[in-house]
């Protein structure tokens, strides 16, 4: 599990295997085997190199998230949650529900079309995770929704590089999902 607050930005070094350079992440507690979150997506630590990690990608994660295609990329980056952390953004799985694009990105607003499929699962002040960072809905017409960027969140994360076309990994509230398994 993960709270969708970004540890650090890192940057891809290779593709197969994927290989992570963590930039000012602190990897002293993180062995083989442990997860962290590349652009929202959870992936297995499968070796440490110098300055981060390697981790195998299946193609299925491939097909049906973005942001893991291109060396010098740069990557939001997030250690799995310790019991008795503080959780600061919202509970995130690290599993993509889906890719959605951006509509408009102005004045710290972002607008993003969801895939129609997820679309039911966002909420006015529910939580969203876009590329690996918890956030706020503050709008929600149809498939498209829109939450506000605040500076300190430009500054840590790769979200203030994003434009309109861009693709953007989502992951929707867990409890949503849950709740509508339940009413089935």
């Amino acid at each position: 599990m993960f709270t969708g607050i970004v540890q650090a930005v890192g940057r891809i070094v290779r593709l197969d295997p994927l290989e992570i350079d963590c930039g000012g992440l602190d990897l002293s507690d993180v062995a083989v085997g442990d997860s962290i979150a590349v652009q929202g997506i959870c992936l297995t630590v499968t070796a440490r190199t110098g300055k981060g990690f390697t981790a195998d990608v299946s193609a299925e994660t491939r097909r049906v998230t973005t942001g893991l295609d291109r060396a010098g990329g740069a990557v939001n980056l997030e250690k799995s949650l310790a019991l008795g952390e503080r959780l600061g953004g919202h509970l995130v799985a690290g599993h993509v529900d889906g890719v959605g694009e951006v509509l408009s990105f102005k004045d710290g607003v972002l607008s993003v079309r969801a895939p129609r499929e997820l679309a039911r699962y966002i909420a006015r002040k529910g939580s969203i995770c876009i590329d690996g960072v918890s956030l706020t809905v503050n709008r929600v017409e149809g498939d498209a929704f829109e939450v506000q960027l605040i500076p300190h969140t430009l500054d840590v994360t790769t979200l203030g590089a994003l434009r309109a076309g861009a693709k953007v990994n989502l992951e929707v509230d867990l409890i949503a999902r849950y709740v509508e398994r339940l009413m089935q």
